[in-house]
């Protein structure tokens, strides 16, 4: 169907005024008000910009108003038509019609009337929340964000990796994957071993929870500098507004970079990307600036420009002791850092992004380097104001006797892990990595503040979207 993006109009309306144009989109309003009717449409190349559509009254007879305009009111219905582009005082331009008919028809019993809606109901909806302002706006920029991701990557000479989705290793080693089976509900069998050998691949498998450590696999094996974004999984049952079950995942491998090294990487990243898209959505960002966090601009700018702090865990937990604040959660060394608590740190006492480094070992995961004190590892989080942990990144064990006693202290079947210890044994090297949160990553740009409402379909504890 031949027709002109709404967006092309708005951005390039010289190239388009006084000439006719067809364009296609879903009834957004409508109003009658004689001699005139005006209908406004979106088609999806826009956010919160509507192309109003002119009509006539008095060009077009009674019966033929009533049989072929009237219906094209309803709010939903999908439209194309054809006219002049005229510039308009108002709204910068519109099109004065000269044919217009209705593709689909939309009933009264369409969810997305003209009253204010609530993010709870329209999450109830998900494969219509995508033509209002906020879940348009939320994906334009997600998307931008995605592809300034492999821009930036690009651009810096990483492979690009396709890991499986589908393994039989668990990275966290916190039992929280979710099972790949074929086998029936009511399946019978002795042990635990002939029940997996009766399986699709004669094994157990679940679904990833990260690809760190095929990316590492790749970058010691030989590649050198790779990254990963796609889908992972976690089995967590937390219902919080920062937690789904499947989520993406952004994870580079960088050889021959030691902790300093990465965390100046994962800094100049997360500026890329958020000045990426304060070049690229400007009219997106100003939306979320207005409706849904006030100073979001001012905030996003202070990130990009200044020097993200950096603060060792146990000066962190200092911090917190001496700040004179009764926390919920008990504040000591060993602690896990709670919202509370990075909240504190970031939005009042560093008031900018902050790096938490060298974590108590039995806090972190098996595969990060131990440091000389036999108590800590040399991992980091990057906490970000407004929604905490963004980035969780570690230098990794290289030392093949020290990475086997971490697994075999959390009970990490060893046979499963093979490969991966097999690079520690032919020419491993100094390798470093972070996983990006991507979805935390929008919530964090746009000022929404529940991830599910930053994903079209999300997947939460006990409830599939």
């Amino acid at each position: 169907m031949k027709h002109t993006d709404i967006s092309k109009l708005f951005q390039n309306s010289e190239d388009y005024l006084d000439r006719e144009v067809t364009v296609c989109g879903w009834v957004r309003t409508s109003a009658e008000v004689k001699p005139m009717t005006f209908i406004q449409i979106n088609d999806g190349t826009t956010s919160t910009k509507n192309l109003q559509l002119t009509i006539h009254q008095e060009r077009i007879s009674d019966e033929e108003y009533k049989s072929n305009i009237k219906p094209l009111l309803s709010l939903g219905v999908s439209l194309k038509a054809t006219g002049i582009l005229i510039a308009s005082e108002r709204n910068g331009v519109e099109l004065e019609v000269e044919t217009i008919e209705m593709l689909g028809d939309c009933p009264s019993t369409y969810p997305l009337q003209k009253k204010k809606t609530s993010v709870e109901f329209l999450r109830t909806i998900p494969h219509l929340r995508t033509r209002t302002n906020l879940m348009k706006t939320a994906m334009m920029i997600r998307s931008r964000l995605a592809y300034a991701v492999h821009s930036y990557f690009t651009q810096n000479g990483y492979i690009y990796l396709h890991t499986p989705i589908i393994t039989d290793s668990d990275c966290e080693g916190a039992g929280e994957m979710f099972r790949v089976t074929t086998q029936p509900w009511n399946a019978s069998y002795n042990t635990e071993e002939e029940y997996f050998e009766n399986d699709y691949f004669g094994q157990k498998a679940g679904l990833s929870v990260s690809c760190q450590l095929e990316g590492e696999m790749a970058a010691v094996g030989g590649l050198g500098r790779i990254y990963t974004f796609g889908p992972t999984f976690r089995a967590e049952k937390s219902d919080t507004p920062k937690h789904v079950a499947e989520f993406w995942h952004v994870e580079p491998e960088v050889c021959f970079a030691d902790i300093n090294e990465i965390i100046e990487i994962g800094e100049d990243f997360i500026k890329y990307i958020i000045r990426d898209v304060m070049e690229n959505c400007s009219e997106q960002l100003s939306f979320c600036d207005k409706f849904l966090e006030k100073g979001l601009l001012d905030k996003l700018n202070h990130v990009v420009n200044s020097e993200f702090a950096r603060v060792d865990y146990t000066d962190a937990i200092e911090i917190l002791q001496n700040s004179g604040r009764k926390f919920e959660y008990p504040v000591f060394w060993g602690c896990d850092l709670q919202t509370e608590h990075e909240k504190y740190l970031t939005d009042e006492h560093f008031k900018r992004p902050l790096f938490v480094v060298n974590y108590p070992k039995d806090l972190k995961s098996f595969y990060m380097k131990q440091n000389d004190d036999g108590k800590t590892v040399a991992a980091t989080d990057l906490l970000v104001p407004g929604i905490g942990e963004i980035i969780g990144c570690s230098e990794r064990e290289t030392d093949y006797d020290k990475l086997v006693n971490a697994m075999t202290a959390r009970n990490m079947p060893l046979e499963n892990y093979q490969k991966y210890l097999d690079t520690r044994k032919y020419g491993s090297v100094q390798h470093s990595g972070f996983g990006l949160g991507f979805d935390r990553l929008v919530m964090y740009v746009t000022g929404i503040n529940n991830i599910r409402d930053v994903l079209q379909f999300p997947r939460t504890y006990q409830h599939i979207y």
